[in-house]
Parts: C-alpha cells; structure tokens; sequence
C-alpha cells in the first residue's frame, strides 16, 4: 500500500506520534477467483438492520420522501420483474432480493464509491465489460442519476452461507499506518523491514519469524535485503499485521521523504494473535495495540517470547509515494488503489473482486448503509459475509479500523442475467 515527501504539514508529522490500531492481517497475494456460480432454490431474506444516517462525503444522496418520478418508476419497474434463480459460489449462496430491501438505498451518496467502481473498471473484467462502459461517464453525474443506472442494469443478491442459512457477519477495519524509519541502523532505529529473499520456494514455509530473529542461515540469507529500520519491534509487527503502511524515512545524508511499503510475500506460516497470546496469559485484559505496548514496556524480558507467538513475518517492496499517489490507498488485491471508505476485503470465493456490494452495519463504532466495492483479501478475511473495511491512513483511521468488529449484512449488485 503507499507515499509523499519532505516539508511535511505538521498535522501529517503529528500523525506519526499517534500510536495506530490496526485489525488485521493482509497476507496472500492476488487469490485466483474460482468456481462459476450454478443454480440453487431461493432462500427467503431476513429482516435488515435499522437504518442509520448517512455518514460519507460527496454529492448529495436523495431523500427517500423526494424522489424523481423518474427514480420511483424505476425502482417499481425493477422491483416487479420476476426474481432470477440463486447463485452459488463455493463459499456463499447469493439469493435474489428486491431493491426496496436494501437498507439505506436512498441515503448514500454514491460519488466516492463510483470513483472506486470505475478504478475496478481498470482490471479485466469480462463480465463488467459492457457496463463499464455505461459506467465510466456517469463519474460525473447526479446520484440519482446513478442510483437510477443501478436498479435498470443491475440484480442484488443476498449474500448468505452455502447451505442458505445468514450467518450473523463480520465487519472488521484496517487502515495504512505512517511511521519514522530510519534508512540505515542506528543506535534507535534497529529494526529491520525486509524485502523478500532471493530463495524461497512457492507454497513451502520458509523460516520462522523465531529463525528470522536467532537463525545465522536466515539472517545471512536477508542481508542486503533491509529497506529500512523501525525504532520498535512492536511498529513492526503492526506495519506486518496491516500489509502496508507509508515511512518518513530519513535518509543517510539526513534528508526525508514519504514512500510507501506494500505487501510483497510471506513466510508461509500460519498467522497467530499476539494479542490472544497475552490474553490466554492473563498479562493484559484490553488487546489494544496501546496496552500490548505497555505491556512490553513493563516486560521487555518476555518482548521477544510475545513477538514469536506469531511464525508469519510479511516481507515488502518499497514504491515511490508522488503527491497525487500520497491521496490515494495502497493498491489491493485486485490491483487497482484502494478508496478510503468505499473498498472492502472479503473473501474471493465468496465475492469476486471488483465486484460492487452493498454493506450495512450497526454498532458502536460505525452505522454504515452504503456502496463499497470488493478490491482486496486478506489471510482472516474467510467466509461468506465477512469483510475487512479500508478506513484509510492517519489517526482518524487508525481510530475506526480499530474499533470496528461488527455484525455485518453484504448484498452482491451484479449485471442482470450474467453468471460470477
């Protein structure tokens, strides 16, 4: 994921003393999308979430109560043509619904998340392909405008579990964290964040983040392959956790620039929670990155046992971070910038990537009915209705990817008469 430059604001270098939270874990690379979808009994919806208030920046969403009669016929039209058969896919049953039972429809709207769909549009799609075409000059157009091409073009499904049943849903957060880093070790700065090694055969577990840290064989194999050092072990683990994050390196001539670190390869063992692990242990009742941290400050004897509860190191590649890129997200699984907001995680054998999808949640950290399309994956993100919300980077990110863990509700729009 991302990048910048030097004569940082000072909110940007503030930003860099916040302790971030992440919540989760963006592991594989690119999964390929599998299985068609065949036909399968409809499965009656369930009552929906209560609605909240729209929360997202952009055009104006219409108002339910003043709805164009052009926008009404629409809706009435589409909601009375004959629902097609369920799709199955290998981890999720999608069973049809009428628009008018999407919580929020007329709430949201839509501008950022179009921005998102058209970059989706970026990637071969077959199935996107004619629509895509209809859908890249409404960039600019009304969201009623849009909202109106949605219900003519497209089918909403429920997604459900395989045998039909709703699973409750999971929504969690994850974000892009910005940290100081030092291009050469120091005296602080003694960390090392690797590129991948030269060796490591696919799908064969290389060494552990244990051998990493003891090992000479490992160590002499990613010499030469540091990018740059972190002053915690803890950063670290976070900067791993979420996948990607943006460094204000310092240079060996003393100069700084912003440049982003993305996911490049893991080690191939299997994640663990370092927060379980001091949890099963009693040592902390909050699993908070803030109270990890002092946790380890009171226990620096017990720091490395912590950290080698969890085998899985995620290695990086370095990207250059320009002014424009600096205003978007790191790129995701499909391969197209993540949008703040607008992009989710999920599972690609329950969600195809690029696909739009309808998310709503309620809790105590976010009331979300909205568009978002699914433009990434990560090792956690597995099930039918489970995503993993990109919030974006900086504190106020840091702050909503880390309270998220909600019930979760995901509808799939997909083009009318086509199979995923």
């Amino acid at each position: 994921m991302n990048r910048l430059r030097l004569n940082l604001p000072a909110a940007t270098r503030q930003a860099l003393a916040i302790v971030e939270m992440p919540a989760r874990l963006l592991t594989v690379a690119v999964c390929a999308l599998v299985a068609a979808c065949t036909s399968a009994p409809p499965v009656p919806p369930t009552a929906e979430l209560p609605q909240p208030p729209s929360g997202t920046a952009g055009m104006p969403a219409p108002d339910a109560a003043t709805l164009s009669a052009e926008l009404q016929q629409a809706l009435a039209q589409a909601d009375a043509r004959p629902l097609p058969a369920a799709l199955q896919r290998p981890r999720s049953l999608w069973v049809p619904v009428r628009w008018s039972s999407l919580p929020g429809l007329h709430t949201d709207p839509l501008h950022q998340a179009w921005n998102a769909w058209v970059r989706s549009c970026e990637r071969n799609q077959p199935t996107w392909h004619k629509l895509c075409r209809e859908l890249r000059p409404l960039a600019l157009a009304s969201t009623e405008e849009q909202l109106r091409w949605m219900v003519a073009n497209l089918q909403p499904y429920r997604v459900s579990a395989p045998d039909g049943n709703l699973p409750d849903g999971l929504l969690t957060g994850y974000y892009e964290p910005t940290m100081p880093a030092s291009r050469v070790r120091s005296a602080t700065h003694t960390v090392p964040l690797y590129a991948p090694p030269a060796r490591m055969e696919p799908g064969k577990p290389w060494y552990s983040r244990r051998d990493i840290d003891t090992r000479a064989e490992a160590l002499a194999a990613l010499r030469g392959r540091e990018i740059a050092w972190l002053a915690d072990p803890i950063d670290a683990l976070i900067l791993q956790i979420q996948g990607s994050g943006r460094l204000l390196v310092t240079e060996a001539d003393g100069s700084e620039r912003m440049v982003r670190l993305a996911f490049a390869a893991h080690n191939g063992h299997t994640y663990q929670s370092v927060g379980r692990w001091l949890l099963d242990r009693r040592a902390i009742t909050d699993a908070s990155w803030p109270a990890i941290k002092v946790w380890a400050a009171n226990n620096p004897h017990l720091l490395n046992d912590m950290l080698w509860s969890n085998p899985r190191t995620v290695f990086f590649r370095e990207e250059a971070l320009s002014p424009l890129e600096a205003q978007f997200g790191p790129r995701g699984a499909q391969g197209v910038p993540l949008t703040p907001e607008r992009s989710i995680a999920v599972d690609p054998q329950s969600i195809p990537y690029g696909t739009p999808v309808w998310l709503a949640t309620a809790g105590p950290t976010a009331n979300l009915q909205r568009l978002v399309l699914a433009q990434d994956t990560g090792g956690a993100i597995v099930g039918a209705v489970r995503a993993d919300y990109f919030t974006g980077w900086g504190p106020q990110a840091a702050s909503l990817a880390g309270g998220l863990k909600q019930p979760l509700q995901l509808w799939v729009l997909w083009p009318r008469q086509a199979t995923p």
